[in-house]
């Protein structure tokens, strides 16, 4: 089905790669969108959410099968025994190869939805390690010791290199093949350039944990096709 792919099942938790766009949940204001949860429900009967990924996020994400899995995950969530690694292209380089980002974040005092570091908020910590960098992007590693709402897109805003496409924390532009690639031609049955991306660049790519039976668990959603796509192009200039 579009929008979502099983990566894992069994009798406890079922592990989904969601596609950029597909909702979590229904939205508070319009119940009538297609979510995830509404997905699986009419799939599996009752299901649980553990916890969520932005709308323009891919990636992996967990729903609980019964009652007794859904506790027990969610406090793997809150006590931090989950290890969540996400990537995401940044603009520019980031400041080390390898390095923390530790600013509280709050809700913005005026904009409804969107966070902000402030001395007010709630400890943030963003430990990330660069994979490749091209000078005008970067794939990055990122790796969150608190679930704050927004963290790596707030985060890596705050260090002057936020992620791309992102609409509310960046400038929220398509990245073109011509913005970057010298002598770029359109090909002969192209109109307009399409895009390589068009949306936020941030994937939840793997997570690490034990289940109730102290069983080890490594689950991985490979990048998707938009974020291979610019990474391939960068690759080639690079060359």
């Amino acid at each position: 089905m579009k929008g979502f792919s099983i990566i894992f099942e069994n009798d406890d938790f079922i592990a989904i790669n969601k596609e950029a766009g597909m909702l979590t949940i229904p939205d508070r204001h319009d119940e009538t969108q297609l979510s995830l949860y509404k997905i699986l429900t009419q799939k599996y009967g009752k299901v649980f959410i553990v916890h969520r990924l932005d709308r323009d996020t891919s990636g992996l994400i967990l729903f609980a099968r019964n009652e007794v899995t859904h506790k027990y995950l969610s406090q793997l969530f809150e006590q931090r025994n989950i290890r969540k690694k996400y990537m995401g292209i940044v603009r520019g380089s980031m400041p080390e190869k390898k390095g923390s980002i530790n600013e509280p974040i709050a809700e913005h005092p005026v904009k409804k939805g969107v966070m902000t570091i402030s001395k007010k908020g709630k400890p943030s910590l963003t430990n990330y390690e660069v994979i490749e960098d091209y000078g005008i992007y970067s794939l990055v590693q990122f790796e969150i010791q608190s679930g704050r709402t927004h963290q790596i897109r707030v985060h890596t805003k705050s260090v002057g290199h936020p992620i791309i496409c992102d609409e509310i924390y960046g400038d929220g532009k398509p990245i073109l093949l011509s913005s970057f690639k010298k002598k770029y031609k359109l090909s002969n049955n192209e109109l307009e350039e399409r895009p390589l991306i068009s949306r936020l660049a941030l994937h939840s790519a793997s997570l690490g944990f034990k289940d109730r039976q102290q069983k080890e668990f490594f689950i991985e959603a490979p990048l998707p096709k938009d974020m291979k796509a610019i990474l391939q192009q960068l690759r080639k200039i690079r060359k």
